[in-house]
């Protein structure tokens, strides 16, 4: 009996301890950081001009990608203002198409070899023709896969006689073409047949057609002239498909099948001096 006391007491002590424990704990200060130091007036000013900084360099980098947005727009505007040009030409050429009357298609046997080569005159890709109402010979560019034919003209200058539209010109060389020298830099004059509309990406161009005389080995035939400076191409003529339908085939690995015609030199004109135009004219002519 007297052994259980002691352990009783024990037991009934231990909670009030640790309650006292706890209690002292709760009671005890707890430590708090010590505040920051106050900012000086020199480094408030620093940190403002970093925020500064960095905010100007968010708006320069912000109007940076405006500018490139806004320059993104243009070339895409003018891009699709090409496409649309190109597009109203197309619709033009379709509606000239459609205005024309259709052939019924005709089924025809094809032909042997030899009678598609009958009465046609071989030529190849480069050949020399002569102009005798201008008077002189040129290097032309036989390509089937062009449609009109076309002449090196400078200096083109459109008037009217007897009440028909006539153009001026000038032929367009560079120094290494060959031609006539007298003829060089001479007045040509011509009646206009009609005119064609160029469709480009820089805009429309309205050039004239002429019909020339023109004679390329045994082939002499009245050929439609589109004018336009060739400066800048390998060849002052081009002989389009119109030209070779039914009277000529092409072998593009030849050159210079026919003969260079020959044409007596003129004689000597100022050929830099105005072109004298009078009503007696009625074909082209090389006016000095």
């Amino acid at each position: 009996m007297s052994s259980s006391m002691p352990i009783r007491s024990v037991a009934l002590l231990l909670p009030i301890a640790g309650g006292l424990l706890l209690g002292g704990c709760a009671l005890a200060p707890l430590e708090r950081p010590s505040p920051p130091d106050p900012l000086t007036p020199s480094a408030f000013e620093a940190r403002m001009e970093g925020l500064e900084a960095r905010l100007a360099a968010h708006c320069a980098d912000q109007r940076e990608a405006l500018a490139r947005h806004r320059e993104e727009q243009l070339a895409l505007t003018a891009d699709v203002r090409e496409v649309g040009y190109l597009l109203r030409g197309l619709e033009d050429d379709l509606d000239r198409l459609s205005d024309e009357p259709q052939r019924p298609a005709t089924v025809a046997d094809c032909p042997a070899e030899d009678e598609r080569l009958a009465n046609k005159t071989l030529v190849g890709r480069n050949e020399w023709v002569g102009l005798p109402d201008v008077g002189t010979f040129l290097e032309a560019r036989i390509d089937s896969g062009a449609n009109t034919s076309s002449l090196s003209a400078t200096e083109i200058t459109a008037f009217e006689r007897d009440g028909e539209d006539w153009v001026r010109f000038k032929l367009g060389l560079n120094e290494d073409d060959a031609v006539i020298e007298a003829i060089r830099g001479r007045w040509i004059e011509a009646p206009v047949e009609r005119r064609v509309r160029i469709v480009q990406a820089t805009g429309e161009e309205s050039r004239p057609v002429i019909r020339l005389l023109m004679s390329l080995g045994p082939i002499r035939e009245n050929v439609e002239f589109t004018l336009s400076d060739r400066t800048h191409l390998d060849f002052p003529v081009l002989l389009g498909r119109r030209f070779l339908m039914d009277i000529a085939i092409i072998d593009v690995a030849r050159r210079h099948v026919h003969p260079r015609p020959s044409f007596p030199t003129p004689p000597d004109a100022d050929a830099e001096g105005e072109p004298e135009t009078t009503d007696e004219a009625a074909s082209p002519r090389s006016a000095g």
